[in-house]
């Protein structure tokens, strides 16, 4: 199998927020490939600061500020990208968040802000862009998923129902859309040393339980995320459509 199958070059993706943790990274790795980034974040100093970054590697990167919450926001600033720019050919959902608390105390606040967050956003911006993909006939989409997209903690319930939420949406979006071109399939990692799990890898006594419940026996690192999202985001996976593919050392696989 030729190499050229996972070559970006000439496509350009956007990645929400991309400031940080495993959009950066995946950010990083999109441009490696040979992608034009377009970062997104609601911070325009945190952007700025990932975009630099970026760009002293050699990326091309374009910032694009915005709340994947705000449907209208959302849908003002990917036209006018896509009219001032050019084509936004992949789309990766990684904006996201995690709240953590016994269900039956959990704030319906906290509840509400998670599914705005992690399911609404990939909504409002999946839509926004695969309205143009639709139109030129081609587009790729990944979502960011979780391992607690199969599995559920104490504590988690209610991102549990977010990211179960975001896979079958991508079986949706698949349905509804390939036939226009487009892929669109979940990406979902398992525990990474992320800003978003902090608290846990400072946690000895969780890192310890990880460890042990994970057959790599390890966290894992953000760039090992970076090969499946190249083939999802490329040539390599034309006909690979509404799946998701878990990363995450083995976890989802043992008892």
């Amino acid at each position: 199998m030729s190499l050229s199958l996972f070559d970006l070059t000439g496509r350009r993706g956007l990645v929400t927020g991309s400031s940080q943790g495993i959009g950066f990274a995946l950010s990083k790795g999109l441009a490696a490939a040979g992608a034009e980034i377009v970062v997104n974040g609601r911070d325009p100093a945190k952007l700025a600061a990932a975009a630099t970054e970026l760009r002293s590697g050699g990326a091309v990167v374009h910032e694009l500020a915005f709340d994947v919450t705000d449907h209208q926001a959302v849908r003002e600033a990917v036209d006018r990208f896509e009219a001032e720019t050019g084509p936004i050919d992949i789309l990766v959902n990684n904006a996201g968040m995690q709240q953590r608390g016994p269900l039956e105390e959990f704030p319906a606040d906290g509840f509400e802000r998670l599914l705005q967050t992690n399911i609404a956003s990939v909504f409002h911006v999946g839509q926004a862009v695969a309205r143009h993909m639709i139109g030129r006939g081609r587009g790729k989409i990944v979502n960011i998923c979780s391992v607690q997209t199969a599995l559920a903690r104490p504590g988690i319930a209610p991102y549990t129902a977010t990211k179960g939420a975001v896979a079958n949406l991508t079986k949706g979006m698949a349905t509804d859309w390939a036939k226009y071109g487009l892929q669109c399939n979940g990406l979902a990692p398992g525990y990474f040393e992320t800003p978003l799990n902090q608290a846990l890898v400072d946690d000895p006594e969780f890192s310890a339980w990880l460890a042990k419940r994970t057959p790599a026996g390890r966290w894992g690192k953000v760039e090992e995320l970076v090969g499946t999202a190249i083939f999802l985001a490329s040539d390599a996976s034309s006909f690979v459509n509404g799946t998701t593919i878990f990363v995450d050392g083995g976890i989802t696989a043992s008892l």
